[in-house]
């Protein structure tokens, strides 16, 4: 019997390879790398936080201010109430809302992970149709369920994300009706949703979506609640302006974060810890960039292997960093040692270019 060939990546839609991302885990990034020595000479070995690419023995354990309630495994997502028709609904990794207006439903977000389910959430609070749908960004992992959600919605998004979309052409994620550039407000009987652009953090079109009365943020990929951020500071495309949307957070009036990931709804306080969070990693790399010195001998490397100075000075700056940033946060933020690499690495990379 033959054997069918195996798939090639670049045969996997974004949609499908966001479904995989998101099942399994992975950070092999690059070969391991010895650890790095801190300014007191502790090694980030010494805290047991393993360099990219290699599988720690255990996994540090997740506090209990980053859990959220536990999903009905049969269903596999759970409701959150948000107040006055508006929902959550989580399968405690991806968040979506929707929300319940005179006569039909306002969808934001179709995660692929449990966008199939979305319906028989919706069918759990009301029978109304799906008539709105709303794109926060434009990355698969966030909205590449859209298409199997059916009917046919007017879909509202960012200018941005609209050609975003156009260029990636996948049908999972169907193109946006109506776009706006800066602000739009979606006024459905007594219920309303205000929808805003930053500017560049995260990813161009990223947008904010509020309802004020019930004093709820949906904005997606740029706090991670109880928890480190994903790698690269949720993959931010600009670290400046990710960094300083954190901070025009902290102004804002809402009361619930939904931001997109993980167990449970944000606060206030989830925002200023991210701020000191952003404001320790910035200090430890800017530190290590000073204190490392750059062009040591390396006797493995031609002379004129200047990718060879740079990476080892780099590495050597990351783990600087992380050895100075494990101390304080380790049981602080879920899932520490498993990013901490990637945003040293990102910050150290930001610092010196952006």
């Amino acid at each position: 019997m033959t054997k069918d060939p195996p798939m090639k990546l670049e045969c996997l839609s974004k949609t499908k390879l966001a479904q995989t991302i998101s099942l399994v885990a992975a950070i092999l990034m690059s070969a391991p790398m010895q650890a790095q020595e801190g300014q007191n000479g502790t090694t980030s070995e010494a805290y047991g936080i393993a360099p990219i690419g290699t599988r720690p023995a255990t996994f540090m354990k997740i506090p209990a201010a980053a859990r959220g309630p536990e999903i009905d495994q049969a269903k596999g997502y759970r409701i959150e109430s948000l107040g006055a028709g508006l929902y959550m609904v989580t399968d405690n990794s991806y968040q979506s809302m929707f929300m319940v207006y005179d006569t039909g439903v306002v969808v934001v977000d179709a995660p692929p992970s449990y966008a199939r389910k979305l319906k028989q959430a919706i069918a759990e609070v009301t029978d109304k149709p799906i008539t709105h749908l709303i794109y926060s960004h434009a990355h698969a992992d966030h909205i590449g369920g859209a298409g199997g959600l059916g009917g046919t919605p007017v879909i509202i998004a960012h200018a941005a994300t609209k050609r975003l979309l156009e260029r990636d052409a996948d049908p999972q994620r169907p193109i946006p009706t109506v776009t706006f550039s800066d602000q739009y407000t979606l006024r459905l009987g007594p219920q309303v949703l205000e929808l805003s652009y930053p500017g560049n953090g995260h990813e161009p079109g990223n947008i904010m979506i509020y309802a004020r009365s019930q004093k709820v943020l949906m904005f997606v990929d740029v706090v991670f609640p109880g928890w480190m951020p994903y790698r690269r500071f949720g993959v931010a495309q600009d670290v400046p302006g990710y960094f300083q949307q954190v901070r025009d957070l902290d102004k804002h009036p809402f009361e619930k974060l939904v931001g997109g990931h993980v167990s449970r709804i944000g606060t206030h306080a989830d925002v200023k810890l991210q701020i000191e969070f952003d404001d320790d990693i910035k200090a430890a790399v800017s530190a290590a960039l000073q204190s490392q010195p750059y062009g040591i001998n390396l006797p493995q490397a031609e002379a004129v292997n200047a990718w060879a100075l740079v990476g080892d000075y780099t590495a050597r700056v990351a783990g600087q960093c992380v050895a100075s940033m494990t101390p304080k946060w380790m049981g602080i933020l879920a899932a520490f040692d498993t990013f901490i690499w990637d945003q040293c690495y990102a910050m150290e990379q930001s610092i010196r270019v952006d």
